[in-house]
């Protein structure tokens, strides 16, 4: 055979081979699509997959179910997805505890790079810098001069370690000097319960744990964490704007078994931005903090490598560890 031929008859193999996918792709899905989310039922996390499961099952006319895993701070349900068939009925909701976990974790039973295939991002939302009314501080620089003035005397609360409230406070201590106790709590519940009460002084707490009670005047707001301010508190300045370059942000996105068909991910990738750039679908994330982040699979992916290396840092500089 000639080598023209040869060439010839390898790439119309070739594409025949990629018919199958490409057909799968393009009937995808033809049965329920399992959304795998690492935390228990009412948090942000499930809240958001609910949403989301909701909208796509509209637009592609099959069930997408949510299925709660939780323990071990999100790794059960990540684990599950990292194991699961490649074929993309398996899908998991990333939040901020990924990329947390990639460096406070010494023994995964998964890799997040090269296990979890990015689809694509849906939201981001920033926390919440917000003290006791009876803290002495109006603003974030107040906050730090009050702080050094008072070396420990303020507590930090936490949803527990090495959550994204703690690693924002943890950052916000690295970055300012200032002295502050960490006290870990079983959940934001507790937490900001305790807060309201007085026992612990200041929180970064997520935004839907805490802003009915900003809103209510039982917290007061001194700054959100995101790069920029925030359409549900527009008045409430951002810690960046006393702490240059301090932002922490947590982004929740989809993902799904690593050598997923890539027709299948961009097809999900496709619709997911389709919705977000639904405008009652954006004025519903803002109703719960968060802002619709729609973007490309490698964005998301390079997104996910750079909040990992971030965090890492925070992570060994504060000596975080889990029980």
């Amino acid at each position: 055979m000639r080598r023209r031929e040869f060439v010839t008859l390898i790439g119309g193999a070739a594409a025949l081979s990629a018919l199958p996918r490409a057909a799968a792709a393009l009937d995808y899905p033809t049965r329920p699509v399992h959304w795998i989310v690492g935390f228990p039922p009412g948090g942000a996390t499930d809240i958001l997959a609910r949403l989301m499961g909701q909208w796509l099952s509209e637009r592609l006319g099959q069930s997408f179910v949510i299925d709660n895993r939780p323990g071990a701070g999100s790794n059960i349900g990540t684990e599950a997805v990292a194991h699961a068939p490649a074929d993309g009925y398996t899908l998991l909701l990333i939040s901020a505890a990924q990329p947390i976990n990639a460096t406070l974790y010494e023994h995964l039973g998964y890799d997040l790079v090269r296990d979890i295939a990015p689809v694509g991002s849906i939201s981001s939302e920033p926390n919440l810098m917000v003290v006791h009314p009876s803290v002495p501080a109006a603003n974030v620089a107040e906050f730090i001069a009050y702080a050094k003035a008072n070396p420990g005397k303020l507590t930090m609360a936490s949803s527990g370690n090495g959550t994204i409230v703690h690693i924002s406070g943890e950052m916000f201590k690295m970055m300012t000097g200032v002295s502050m106790l960490h006290v870990p709590y079983r959940g934001a519940g507790p937490a900001v319960v305790d807060l309201m009460a007085g026992q612990v002084q200041v929180m970064f707490a997520t935004m839907p744990s805490s802003i009915e009670y900003v809103r209510a005047g039982k917290l007061r707001a001194l700054a959100v964490t995101s790069a920029t301010r925030s359409a549900a508190l527009p008045d409430v300045p951002t810690v960046a704007e006393t702490v240059p370059g301090y932002e922490a942000t947590a982004v929740y996105g989809c993902g799904a078994p690593k050598n997923t068909p890539a027709e299948i991910v961009d097809k999900l990738n496709r619709e997911i931005n389709a919705i977000l750039g639904d405008a009652k679908v954006k004025a519903r994330l803002a109703d719960l903090g968060g802002t619709a982040l729609a973007g490309s699979p490698a964005d998301y992916g390079k997104l996910l490598a750079e909040t990992t290396a971030k965090w890492a840092k925070v992570i060994r500089a504060a000596n975080i560890k889990v029980d």
